[in-house]
C-alpha cells in the first residue's frame, strides 16, 4: 500500500481508536472547496486531460519548485517561457525526469496528496521511481481516456458540492457562461479576484485601468467612476455565482482616507504619478473600499497577505508571475487591520476571512482578533501550511482563543485538480487526530468531537462562503 489507513492519527492506542471513529463518520461528507485556483475551461469543455505530466507536473508550483530546489530547470519539465523560448515538450521525458526526483518530496504534504491520488484513483501500490516511471505513465495515460476521468465525472466521483475557481476582475467569464449553457448541474462558481486593478504594481495596472473602463463602460480615470466600476464587476461575478471577493496583498495593512485624499491618491496611482509608499496606501484604501462594498452586496471577502511574490527575479523575467518564488513574510494584523475594523469591525453585514503564510502570528494576534470581532474568521491553511503538522500547529495555537466556530473548516488552495480528495482528505485526519486527543485528555466529551468534526469537514465552510 502507498497510503496507510492511520496515517495522520495519533500513535497512542486510544487516541488513534477515537480518531478512527471521527474519521469514519466524516470521511466521505462532500467537498465544499471556496478557495480553490481549478482551470473553468476543464469543466465548461469537459475534454479529456492531455497527458500525466501536464496534469501533474507542468501547472503545479508545489511540484515544480521543490524540482527546481535541486538543480532542475524549469524548461525540462516544459514550463513554458514568456518569449515563448524553447521548452521540453515531450510529456513522457517530462514525467521522467518527475519520478528519478521522486524522493525529494519524501516527509512534504506533495507526496501525502500524490500517494493518496495514485493509489485511490489509478491502483498503484508501488512507489513512484525512476525504474516503474514508463508503467506509471502508461497507466495514467490510458485511465485519463475513459469517460470516468472527465472533468465532470471527476466532479461527481470527489463528491464535490462547490468549487470556486476565482478570476481576475478583468476575465470575461466566458467558460461560466458556457458551463451555464450546458445544462450540467456542478455547482463551479467564480470568484472575484480584483488584483490586477487594486495594485498599481502589477503588471501593466494603468492598462488594466483603461481596460476595466472599457468592459464596465464606467470612466476608470475618476475615482468615483472607477468604484463604481467595481461595484459592476462585483455584480457581475455574482451573476455566475460568486459570494467571495479574494485580495492578495502583500501586507494586510488597510487605510480610511477621506473622500478628498482617496481621490487624489487614485490620480497619483492612475496616471503613473506616484511617489514612494502611494502604491501600498492606495492597497490599503481599496481593502477598505472592498469591505464597504462587501456590506452593501453581502459577498464574503477573503484576505491573504505576507507573500512576497515572484521573488526570484530571473524566473519572473523568463517565466512570469505564480512560478514558486513566493515567499512568506512577517506579517502585522494588529495596527495593519485596525482601520478596516474601526469602520467596520462591528457590521453584522460583513465576513472578512483572514489567511497567513506568517504562523508566528496566529496566537499572537489572528486568534484574539477573530476571538473578538465579529466580522473575522480565519482560514486555517493556505499554501506552506496546508500540511499536516501545519494545520496541527493552526489548531494548537488558536482554539484556546478563537474556538473552532470562529475558523471556517478547511480551504485548499489547488491549482491540481486530482489532488483536491487528498487534501480534503488529510485535513479531516488531522482535525479528527486533534479532537481525539482533546477526548483522551478529557478537555472535550466525544460526542461533542463527532459534531465538531463535521463542521470542521463541511458545515462551517459552506456556511461561510454562503454555499
Amino acid at each position: 500500500m502507498l497510503i496507510h489507513p492511520d496515517r495522520l492519527f495519533p500513535a497512542e492506542p486510544a487516541a488513534r481508536d477515537v480518531a478512527r471513529r471521527l474519521y469514519a463518520e466524516i470521511r466521505d461528507l462532500p467537498i465544499i472547496s471556496p478557495h480553490g485556483h481549478t482551470d473553468p475551461r476543464w469543466y465548461a469543455e469537459n475534454e479529456a486531460f492531455p497527458d500525466p505530466a501536464t496534469l501533474f507536473v507542468v501547472p503545479d508550483h508545489y511540484i515544480f519548485r521543490m524540482l527546481y530546489s535541486q538543480g532542475v530547470r524549469l524548461e525540462d519539465l516544459g514550463i513554458p517561457t514568456k518569449d515563448g523560448s524553447p521548452v521540453e515538450k515531450d510529456p513522457r521525458t517530462i514525467w521522467r525526469r518527475f519520478a528519478e526526483n521522486y524522493h525529494l518530496f519524501r516527509g512534504t504534504p506533495t507526496r501525502v496528496w500524490l500517494d493518496h491520488t495514485f493509489e485511490t484513483l489509478f491502483g498503484f501500490t508501488e512507489r513512484l521511481s525512476a525504474k516503474n516511471a514508463d508503467a506509471y505513465y502508461d497507466r495514467i495515460d490510458e485511465a485519463l481516456r475513459a469517460p470516468e476521468f472527465r472533468p465532470r465525472a471527476l466532479f461527481e466521483r470527489f463528491r464535490i458540492e462547490a468549487i470556486a475557481t476565482t478570476e481576475s476582475s478583468l476575465d470575461p467569464l466566458r467558460h461560466h457562461e458556457t458551463i451555464r449553457q450546458s445544462g450540467w448541474k456542478g455547482r463551479v462558481v467564480t470568484a472575484y479576484r480584483p488584483d490586477p486593478v487594486v495594485d498599481p504594481d502589477f503588471d501593466g495596472f494603468r492598462q488594466n485601468l483603461v481596460r476595466f473602463g472599457e468592459i464596465t463602460g464606467c470612466d476608470t480615470s475618476t475615482w468615483s467612476g472607477y468604484l463604481e466600476a467595481h461595484r459592476k464587476r462585483r455584480a457581475f461575478f455574482r451573476d455566475y455565482g460568486a459570494t467571495s471577493t479574494d485580495h492578495g496583498h502583500p501586507t494586510a495593512r488597510t487605510a480610511d482616507l477621506s473622500k478628498a485624499n482617496a481621490e487624489a491618491l487614485f490620480r497619483r496611482v492612475s496616471t503613473g504619478d506616484s511617489g514612494s509608499g502611494d502604491a501600498e496606501l492606495f492597497r490599503a484604501q481599496m481593502l477598505t473600499e472592498m469591505a464597504a462594498m462587501s456590506v452593501e452586496d453581502g459577498m464574503v471577502m477573503q484576505i491573504h497577505p505576507g507573500s512576497f511574490r515572484n521573488h526570484n527575479n530571473q524566473i519572473y523575467s523568463r517565466f512570469g508571475r505564480d512560478m514558486g518564488a513566493d515567499i512568506p513574510s512577517q506579517t502585522d494584523y494588529v495596527s495593519a487591520l485596525k482601520p478596516l475594523l474601526d469602520r467596520f469591525g462591528n457590521e453584522p453585514n460583513l465576513t472578512l476571512i483572514l489567511f497567513t503564510l506568517d504562523e508566528t502570528s496566529y496566537s499572537r494576534e489572528l486568534a484574539p482578533l477573530a476571538g473578538h470581532y465579529p466580522v473575522l474568521k480565519l482560514g486555517p491553511a493556505w499554501w506552506f501550511f496546508d500540511a499536516p503538522e501545519g494545520m496541527r500547529r493552526f489548531r494548537e495555537l488558536t482554539t484556546e482563543t478563537a474556538g473552532f466556530y470562529n475558523t471556517v473548516g478547511f480551504n485548499d488552495d489547488t491549482r491540481a485538480y486530482l489532488s483536491i480528495p487528498a487534501r480534503h482528505d488529510v485535513a479531516r485526519r488531522v482535525d479528527c487526530a486533534y479532537l481525539a486527543n482533546l477526548v483522551t485528555t478529557h478537555r472535550l466529551n466525544e460526542d461533542e468531537a463527532h459534531e465538531v468534526a463535521y463542521d470542521l469537514a463541511y458545515r462551517l465552510a459552506k456556511e461561510a462562503y454562503k454555499l
